[in-house]
């Protein structure tokens, strides 16, 4: 039996996820009673989806519930076809559920249909009662207006440089026809964002250097290898493609290897971001909420050129995160540093 909108708000959920699931209906999305939303998850998710629908039910507005496994097989081939039905008919789109290997493809497909009918779409990948409880519980005007701090200043950068105490040296040379944007956890229309919100990012002319990962690694590798400052990740790049990497944990070393060649822009540096979460203390092992931690975090694969006008593309995208960082930005007007040992000296 196929699960609906009525059957979601039958399920019983902590009172804990309350707060977050406000928060990212009313503050977040900002949900109008008059829109449609498409809610989609899985069966791993549905207590966290059934905060939201209940939430989106105090909002008054029309709304869809999609359990993927009522639909097709795990791990998706592609997006099930009642799934992209709905959405195009909604305003909004909330996708919280557990990724599994191979499923990147059914996610384009979805944002695809997000980014042609410009949808508020809400990208809650591996959300986690953690999370609920923790990076959505952010106060996210304050994320947004030291994500607009940062966003000034990285608009006008001709070159970003960061180092780390583990050994991070990278140099970020930025292509002034690429666009930065902010995903603060407001989202908009221009483009749909992760949850929990706040980060800058852009895709970069060209990176050189070390990016030393003792945070995390995404996608898949995530899940299956957590936090990383026991056995960091070390990642050679030359050209904006990666040389080499090297692990003493020759396992994440080789799958993240494999991972990043891929297709022939796997192993091209496609991102290039700060993360600006406040409301995030520490990595937990889950990069949704990881690649907010302030600092840096890059990713290999595709640049999301629709938003950031980088002419390639690739089928595979894959975020590391690094921690402490130092951050200076370069510019005509000479250089700031706006990060000292992973605190921010500008202000919200």
């Amino acid at each position: 039996m196929t699960m609906t909108a009525s059957d979601l708000l039958h399920i019983e959920y902590p009172a804990e996820f309350t707060a977050g699931a406000r928060s990212a209906v009313t503050t977040c999305l900002r949900i109008d009673p008059t829109e449609k939303v498409t809610l989609i998850t899985d069966r791993a998710t549905e207590q966290i989806a059934a905060s939201l629908g209940e939430q989106l039910e105090a909002r008054g507005c029309a709304w869809n519930a999609f359990l993927l496994e009522d639909l097709a097989p795990r791990p998706l081939v592609n997006m099930p076809a009642a799934v992209l039905a709905d959405m195009e008919s909604s305003q909004v789109s909330i996708f919280a559920v557990q990724v599994q290997q191979n499923e990147l493809q059914s996610r384009m497909q979805m944002t695809d249909v997000v980014n042609r009918r410009h949808m508020r779409h809400a990208h809650m990948v591996n959300i986690t009662p953690e999370i609920m409880c923790q990076g959505m519980r952010a106060d996210f005007n304050l994320v947004d207006r030291l994500s607009q701090q940062v966003l000034d200043r990285v608009k006008k950068a001709t070159r970003i440089r960061a180092t780390t105490a583990a050994g991070t040296d990278i140099t970020a040379e930025m292509n002034p026809g690429y666009k930065w944007f902010k995903t603060s956890g407001i989202i908009s229309a221009e483009k749909w964002g992760n949850l929990p919100g706040g980060e800058c990012f852009t895709s970069p002319g060209e990176v050189n250097g070390r990016f030393v990962v003792d945070g995390v690694v995404g996608d898949w590798l995530c899940a299956r290898y957590g936090l990383l400052a026991a056995t960091p990740l070390t990642i050679e790049i030359a050209g904006n493609r990666i040389v080499s990497c090297a692990s003493e944990n020759k396992a994440l070393e080789a799958d993240f290897w494999a991972y990043t060649h891929t297709d022939e822009n796997s192993d091209r540096v496609g991102e290039f971001a700060i993360g600006t979460n406040l409301g995030v203390e520490r990595v937990i092992g889950n990069i949704l909420q990881d690649e907010k931690f302030p600092g840096i975090h890059i990713a290999f694969g595709n640049p999301y050129g629709e938003h950031t006008g980088a002419p390639w593309r690739s089928g595979t995208h894959i975020d590391v995160v690094g921690l402490g960082f130092n951050i200076w930005l370069e510019s005509e007007a000479g250089q700031e540093q706006i990060m000292r040992d992973g605190r921010f000296l500008i202000a919200a």
